[in-house]
């Protein structure tokens, strides 16, 4: 088992939440698709795997992640939400204006930032989402 997939698995867990076997692999299926992905591809990549887990349970599950901070929705040019699993509080993009192509990337440039806004507005920052908007090497002739 991956450290991620524990890692999400045990904040369930920690939480007083039943890690059922339908969460086990919403969760494992999340994880492989590198935590990219809408609610309806997710449901059907769970589907594969697991023909008995319904498509709510994997609407609910996601709810709950997102209610423990695990994952995040984003809308990145498209009507449906993808859900992003928020590695160690934080996750960061490059997004291309034109093409839509994204790109992750693990540096964090927004520690200071973070710290400086903790203290500005007295508030506790438990998570970031950080977006850069332009245009890809191939966009940009």
């Amino acid at each position: 088992m991956s450290d991620l997939i524990f890692s999400l698995t045990g904040m369930l867990v920690e939480n007083g939440y039943r890690l059922t076997e339908a969460r086990q692999v919403i969760i494992e299926t999340l994880v492989g698709c590198g935590g990219h992905v809408s609610a309806d591809d997710l449901a059907e990549q769970v589907h594969g795997r697991a023909p008995r887990v319904g498509r709510m349970t994997v609407y609910r599950t996601l709810d709950l992640l997102c209610t423990l901070g695990a994952i995040r929705p984003i809308y990145q040019g498209t009507a449906a939400a993808h859900y992003i699993v928020m590695h160690e509080g934080s996750h960061h993009h490059l997004i291309c204006s034109r093409c839509g192509q994204v790109f992750e990337f693990e540096e964090c440039a927004g520690e200071e930032m973070v710290q400086e806004l903790s203290e500005r507005f007295n508030f506790v920052i438990h998570s970031h989402l950080l977006e850069f908007h332009g245009l890809c090497e191939n966009c940009q002739s």
